[in-house]
């Protein structure tokens, strides 16, 4: 894995800062500790930073065609890069190197902007062509690797791997985005493809953007999407179907095993990771290297069925504890995603890297599988919802289980069956409402009274939801389950998962590899039919089946537990003095977003054990470390900048 960063004037041939795009490269640096380089020429910067994985003599960034016309930085791997080196050869284009890299620039020349559709894996990269004075930045198709960039008022383009790249530039506007904070306590995250900044943007997976100078700025372009179409394998048996499966992921994993460096993957104990490492222990020659995160508190500790799975493939299996005391990362996290994320396994996730990286340079993991394979609890209960939307209009609806929602007193201790508040709210909803209503970190209610009156008028009649929205009106299929499969696969996945595991593992400079989504296999897996994924409470049904030779059974069909901490708990025990000092700080009442009074109340509430609000509290706390930690040039007064 690598970092990348590059300036680009869109009018003039100007030079190009040396020393900015230094600092670019450079604060940048835990992303490719090995190796950095520059180029420059009159209009153009690029930088690169290197962690060395596949030919670790040569592949130095930036990386020129023959000619020396052509220079690509980029982050990631292609994994089929031998494949298309032969063919590029069959073409006339001669390669210096073993490395992937090199397979970009030809594939350039070869094929233009077209060239994304040969690359297998993962990737973000940005590409000069001289002779067509054009820039074409690139991010995979499911957004992996991650790509920030922004549009200067003098007309410079900024690109970079991380955001923190781009704020070194002082012509950045640090201007507060009110629809990104309005989205972030929604959704715990921002997604693709707004940042917290107004003028700085992310590419969403699956685009590219290609700019010539001296043209009007382009749109991004999409060139890949999940298909959902059924194909061959829906007239599958359902054995020979979960045999194909398997082999598919089986391929997946095995051309993510090249590496000249240490190799291991994550082992949390849950059906993905498991599979991964059974796949990875039947292809390779030495003992797996696996590493997991164990938790004092049982309802949130998967060791167990980790080490299950560790004596069976025999791995070279190595814990950490993550106690109830550690809260030294709160604002180094803040520090790492360079934008409020509230995702609170962030934490452990940041600890399981820091403990893989001790002993390997790249680590496979599950990431990935609850979103293709249909593994999340919330699909079985918005199928369940569906049925009764499809029965009822919603001019019937609405009012009926509008009434009973405000009605039905509120019970977020009991199970969800229990729970007929929250289903009665969702059947008074459309489909995207209503799954809006079950991702979203707290109530449409919360924000309303947690926003200032300012802010709330900056937002106007804009909604979170519209995030689904636009997405769910690209989905391809019609299927409820395979719709909020997209919705997730879209959002939830590049904006939270996989930005999780991008920030945290670079921080080590450790390389994440996620064959669970390679694209080809997503691909494959879209077009099953919704009854081989979700079957009545089983979700991954088919991945199970075809995993009943692989794993035990015990850890195949237990409840599923997730990657979480204690945070409830943790509020009221340990970190109650840092949650109380936070959020009465001056930082997050003089920025102008919030009601003070209602963020006091929260905190009184969740403390004295009426309530439980440790999701808008955590989204609370790292927004205000975030703010905190905003360079000194940053407006504080986010509200009224944000106008």
């Amino acid at each position: 894995m690598c970092a990348i960063a590059g300036i680009y004037d869109l009018h003039h041939h100007t030079d190009i800062d040396a020393g900015l795009l230094r600092a670019m490269t450079d604060i940048q640096f835990h992303r490719g500790p090995d190796q950095g380089g520059v180029h420059l020429e009159p209009g153009v910067a690029l930088g690169h930073r290197r962690l060395s994985i596949i030919d670790l003599s040569g592949g130095q960034q930036p990386l020129f065609n023959e000619d020396h016309s052509v220079a690509v930085v980029y982050n990631g791997e292609i994994y089929n890069y031998r494949e298309l080196m032969r063919e590029l050869q069959h073409y006339g284009h001669a390669f210096r190197t073993q490395c992937d890299t090199e397979v970009i620039v030809h594939a350039w020349e070869q094929w233009g902007e077209r060239c994304v559709d040969h690359f297998r894996g993962m990737f973000a990269f940005g590409l000069w062509d001289r002779r067509q004075q054009s820039l074409f930045l690139a991010r995979d198709r499911l957004g992996v690797k991650p790509l920030h960039y922004a549009v200067l008022d003098d007309g410079q383009l900024l690109f970079a791997s991380e955001l923190k790249a781009l704020l070194t530039h002082d012509g950045l506007r640090r201007e507060l985005d009110p629809l990104a904070v309005e989205e972030y306590f929604a959704y715990g995250y921002i997604p693709e493809p707004r940042t917290i900044f107004r003028q700085a943007r992310k590419l969403e997976p699956g685009h590219t953007l290609l700019l010539r100078k001296g043209q009007p700025l382009a749109q991004p372009r999409r060139y890949w999407d999940i298909p959902f179409a059924a194909q061959a394998q829906a007239q599958y048996g359902e054995a020979q179907a979960a045999d194909e499966l398997l082999e598919r992921l089986r391929e997946a994993v095995r051309i993510r095993l090249v590496a000249e460096v240490p190799l291991g993957a994550f082992l949390s104990g849950g059906v993905d990771s498991s599979a991964v490492v059974a796949m990875m222990a039947q292809q390779s020659r030495q003992p797996v290297n696996t590493c997991s995160i164990s938790f004092g508190d049982p309802r949130f500790d998967e060791t167990a069925y980790a080490q299950l799975v560790s004596e069976r493939y025999a791995t070279r299996h190595h814990t950490q504890a993550v106690e109830q005391h550690d809260f030294e990362l709160v604002d180094q996290l803040a520090g790492l995603y360079d934008e409020p994320y509230a995702d609170s396994s962030a934490l452990p996730t940041y600890r399981v890297c820091q403990l893989a990286r001790r002993r390997v340079t790249v680590a496979l993991s599950g990431d990935g599988g609850d979103e293709n394979l249909a593994g999340y609890r919330r699909y079985r209960w918005h199928l369940h919802e569906e049925r009764w939307r499809t029965m009822l209009p919603l001019g019937l609806r609405k009012p009926l289980f509008g009434t009973l929602g405000r009605l039905y007193p509120k019970a977020d201790w009991a199970p969800r069956p229990l729970r007929a508040k929250t289903t009665f709210e969702a059947l008074a909803r459309d489909a995207v409402s209503a799954y809006f209503h079950s991702v979203s970190i707290m109530s449409d209610a919360t924000r309303k009274a947690l926003f200032s009156d300012r802010l709330k008028r900056e937002l106007g009649d804009y909604h979170a939801a519209e995030v689904l929205r636009r997405h769910a009106r690209n989905c391809p299929s019609g299927h409820a389950l395979s719709r909020v499969q997209y919705l997730d696969l879209k959002t939830y996945l590049p904006g939270d998962i996989l930005t999780k595991v991008d920030r945290a593992s670079m921080a080590h400079g450790l390389e994440v590899r996620v064959p669970l989504l390679d694209h080809t296999l997503v691909e494959w897996v879209s077009g099953l039919p919704p009854e081989l994924k979700l079957r009545g409470a089983t979700g991954k049904y088919l991945f199970k089946r075809g995993l009943e030779r692989h794993l035990p059974k015990e850890l195949l069909y237990r409840n599923k537990m997730g990657f979480s901490v204690p945070l409830a708990d943790w509020f009221r025990g340990p970190l109650r003095s840092h949650l109380e000092r936070s959020l009465a700080s001056p930082v997050l009442a003089d920025c102008g977003l919030f009601n003070p009074d209602q963020v006091q109340r929260l905190v009184a509430q969740h403390l004295s054990g009426r309530a439980d609000h440790s999701a808008p509290l955590w989204s609370l706390l790292m927004f205000e470390s975030f703010l905190r930690q905003l360079p000194a040039a940053a407006p504080r007064n986010c509200a009224r900048k944000a106008a």
